[in-house]
């Protein structure tokens, strides 16, 4: 997370929010905001620029009002008052590691396929639902915190209006993945300095891992076999099936387009015919739908990593490199994709019986 210790602004404040403030309610003019930052003042004055444009936005707009009212005097001599709108912004915490905390919580909601951040003019609150979805169950944001969210870019909102809806960006879903990752290495260090057996264990543990899956293990099934702190698995049954239901279609679904392709590839001219008749079956159309709808609901960034460990077989630590994770971030997101499966299996399953 960028931070500027500018005139006391929270941590969690954006760089280029930072320079803007700064420009705008300080009266720091972009060349000396240019040195300070060792950049070329076309740089910061795009950023200055780019955040006036996004303060169409609401909540954009209502962060940095509120931002302003707090740390900056302005024209009036000596400490400007407080609003009581801008009293409100303490309720989202200027340290990086709590605001960090209370962002997981939202991104999570936000994350799934379908879940938007309800924004309503004059009001203090906010609320995460599920479009199109009979669910009962919302969340409530405070209305700082969404502020914050939309300041940070990781949420945003097409066309606002009195009643605003925002969706989580890919921005926001990187960094859902980063602080994830990030408490998961915190919570694993702190165990392991605390105790010299546990290092010794883990490093055990590291080297038995050196063996390769054989043809009846995947990466699913290894992971599988880790366990928790406090010894429970790391992955339960129910989401190893999940994952299993998605490679199974998956697999299917390619097999049948492999044959299809394999039959008009090679077919003579006198079989021609016959060979473009040949068309998947109904149950490869059907598997093919499934593990499409799955992918669908996942959404961008948990799609990718399933899509790696459960459908291609790929090992966590090559899917880590190739999508550009920190080291063991990628088997924390995989079980939260799984979560988010096992869910949309049984939305599924509850749907098909009672159409049944």
């Amino acid at each position: 997370m960028q931070t500027m210790a500018v005139s006391g602004l929270p941590e969690w404040v954006p760089e280029e929010a930072c320079r803007y403030l700064e420009h705008t309610e300080a009266g720091r003019s972009i060349r000396n905001l240019a040195k300070q930052a060792g950049c070329h003042p076309s740089t910061v004055l795009r950023q200055v620029r780019r955040v006036e444009t996004r303060r169409d936005d609401p909540l954009v707009d209502g962060a940095l009002a509120a931002l302003a009212a707090c740390h900056y005097a302005g024209d009036v001599p000596g400490p400007r008052p407080i609003s009581a709108r801008a009293l409100v912004l303490g309720t989202v915490p200027a340290c990086a590691e709590a605001f960090e905390s209370q962002a997981i919580e939202v991104l999570s909601c936000l994350n799934p396929r379908g879940a938007v951040l309800a924004v309503a003019d004059g009001m203090e609150k906010a609320v995460v639902v599920r479009e199109a979805a009979c669910e009962d169950k919302k969340v409530v944001v405070e209305r700082t915190l969404a502020e914050a969210l939309a300041l940070r870019d990781w949420i945003a909102c097409p066309t606002p209006g009195r009643l605003s809806r925002y969706h989580i960006t890919s921005e926001g879903r990187n960094a859902l993945s980063r602080f994830i990752a990030g408490r998961e290495n915190r919570a694993r260090a702190r165990v392991e300095s605390a105790s010299p057996t546990t290092r010794k264990f883990g490093r055990d543990r590291h080297q038995r891992r050196r063996a390769r899956y054989g043809l009846g293990e995947t990466p699913l099934h290894m992971l599988a076999r880790h366990t928790d702190r406090d010894g429970t698995p790391f992955l339960t049954t129910e989401l190893v099936r999940a994952g299993e239901r998605l490679r199974e279609d998956f697999e299917l679904a390619q097999v049948a387009d492999h044959l299809a392709r394999s039959s008009s590839q090679f077919a003579d001219a006198d079989c021609a015919a016959s060979a473009r008749r040949r068309r998947p079956g109904q149950a490869a159309i059907a598997a093919k739908r499934r593990a499409a709808a799955a992918l669908s609901v996942l959404g961008e960034g948990l799609s990718d990593i399933v899509m790696r460990c459960c459908c291609q077989l790929e090992g966590l630590e090559a899917a880590e490199r190739q999508l550009g994770w920190s080291a063991r971030s990628g088997k924390v997101v995989l079980r939260i994709a799984l979560q988010q499966l096992k869910l949309h299996y049984d939305a599924q399953q509850k749907q098909d019986e009672m159409i049944g």
